[in-house]
């Protein structure tokens, strides 16, 4: 009797039929998120063996090599501990900061770029024509990410686009090589590939402001600027705070991009976690350097969001 009311009750609950409804979804996430990310996590304490991973949980690198000694007892071969190598590898540490540099620069591109065009569409475009401009903004996924970032190449490139057209205006004698194979080629592709993610969540910010406060403002005798810098801005900050996140988290992990529009001069973390893991046949090693640089980046990440916790304190008021 008591079963039978507590399941009336969970079927006239709205909580209860909102996770019957998300369920499914939940699950499939869990399966393609979560199951990924605890297999590199064991990964990570494993032991690496000849051309295989052994299945045993250990500190170590290499099998045999923690803490053996020879016949006499002087010598001892040490290897540590595989996170500690991973932070004490200077390889890891600068490509790391490179990483982090690089998607600084591209989240702060893509978003100086996008609030413009967001702002625009939501105020100055009839609510008619919106869902127009939203569709020309999703153009750029229609095709593969992949060959966006060899098209970038093929322009960037040193008989690309850009240098052949400067070169039959006259305006330089010789190509110009540092858009290709450089930093600046690595932030601009990125920047380009992710301006949709970073537009969308502004939109969607700037079309909840209420156009009553603006028009308060501006009755107190406030400029447009001066009610950009002290109601839209702040008012818009959470869709702001939603885009760098969506940006900066993919970007420091990319692969793609500095291994095509980097020609593999300039490695990524990715990169270099590939080499471990494939080049170099130490998937332990490999999967030490992955969660050391997730755990970075989510610290970065919750950094971020204390600092502007004051606008999502705002917002979700």
């Amino acid at each position: 009797m008591a079963t039978q009311t507590l399941l009336d009750r969970l079927k006239r609950s709205e909580a209860a039929q909102g996770w019957l409804l998300i369920s499914p979804t939940a699950i499939y996430a869990l399966l393609l998120l979560a199951a990924p990310l605890i297999t590199i996590f064991a990964f990570s304490f494993m032991t690496d063996g000849y051309l295989e991973v052994v299945n045993k949980l250990s500190f170590c690198n290499y099998v045999g090599s923690c803490g053996s000694f020879d016949g006499i007892g002087e010598a001892r071969v040490y290897q540590p501990d595989k996170y500690v190598g991973a932070w004490s590898d200077p390889i890891f540490r600068k490509i790391m900061l490179r990483s982090l540099t690089v998607s600084i620069f591209v989240t702060l591109a893509t978003v100086v770029l996008a609030y413009p065009i967001a702002y625009f569409v939501s105020f100055h475009v009839k609510p008619e024509r919106k869902p127009l401009w939203l569709f020309l903004i999703t153009i750029p996924f229609w095709t593969s990410y992949l060959i966006r970032v060899f098209l970038w190449k093929v322009i960037l490139g040193y008989g690309g686009v850009i240098n052949s057209g400067l070169l039959s205006l006259g305006i330089i004698d010789d190509p110009l090589t540092f858009f290709n194979y450089s930093t600046f080629s690595i932030v601009l592709t990125l920047a380009h590939a992710y301006a949709p993610f970073a537009i969308l969540p502004i939109f969607v910010a700037l079309e909840k402001i209420d156009r009553s406060l603006l028009e308060a403002a501006r009755d107190l005798g406030e400029g447009y600027i001066v009610s950009f810098l002290r109601v839209t801005l702040p008012l818009s900050m959470v869709g702001v705070v939603s885009s760098v996140l969506i940006v900066f988290i993919p970007t420091v992990g990319d692969y793609v991009t500095p291994s095509l529009v980097g020609g593999g001069k300039i490695p990524m973390v990715a990169n270099l976690i590939q080499s471990r893991m494939l080049d170099l046949d130490n998937k332990p090693a490999g999967a030490a350097m992955a969660v050391s640089a997730m755990a970075i980046v989510a610290l970065v990440s919750i950094i971020f969001l204390l600092l502007n916790r004051r606008y999502l304190k705002g917002n979700a008021r």
